[in-house]
């Protein structure tokens, strides 16, 4: 059997819950939660900009890679709280003219090799059964809003899929859509 490709709501949780005791534990915890929640790619968040980000009207820019279409999408209550308490701190780093939104204390943007060996870690330390990778993190945003039972073409348009084949595998697993299949 293959390994499965996505986290659980609880596995997300557990990292995030140990992202928060990290040693850059703001960054950590707001850049995973964003990864979750906006279905990043590991280069989208690490290319993320300071300019991407309006917090006036509480918007985020995606800029997808790949091909896939960029969208204005809202951030979340807790993801903004957090993105707020992150930039408050990333204001005393050494880099923190950089226009990048998530920092290497080395210097410049956090890399893609430095997010991999996070969320491996954090995963190991919060007991997750699975190597985590932050492309899971991109597959748990489609599962987890097929779950909520959020719309095929909303969640294409959400992760900037062209093609809904890329979009449907999340909700064809999905085994809350046969809830009440038989109810009359």
């Amino acid at each position: 059997m293959k390994q499965r490709k996505f986290l659980t709501r609880y596995e997300i949780d557990a990292i995030l819950s140990e992202a928060k005791k990290g040693r850059y534990s703001e960054r950590d915890y707001c850049m995973l939660l964003m990864c979750f929640i906006h279905g990043f790619r590991v280069s989208e968040l690490c290319r993320l900009s300071l300019k991407d980000i309006d917090l006036n009207s509480k918007v985020l820019y995606v800029r997808r890679l790949k091909g896939g279409l960029s969208t204005t999408q809202p951030l979340v209550e807790k993801e903004y709280n957090a993105l707020n308490e992150w930039l408050n701190i990333r204001r005393h780093w050494r880099e923190a003219d950089s226009p990048w939104v998530f920092l290497s204390q080395k210097n410049g943007a956090i890399s893609r090799q430095q997010v991999y060996g996070l969320i491996k870690t954090y995963g190991k330390k919060a007991g997750v059964s699975i190597d985590a990778h932050p492309h899971m993190l991109r597959h748990s945003c489609g599962y987890a809003l097929a779950d909520l039972g959020r719309d095929t073409r909303l969640i294409q348009d959400y992760l900037g899929h062209r093609n809904i084949s890329h979009t449907v595998i999340y909700t064809a697993s999905n085994v809350k859509r046969f809830y009440h299949i038989w109810d009359i």
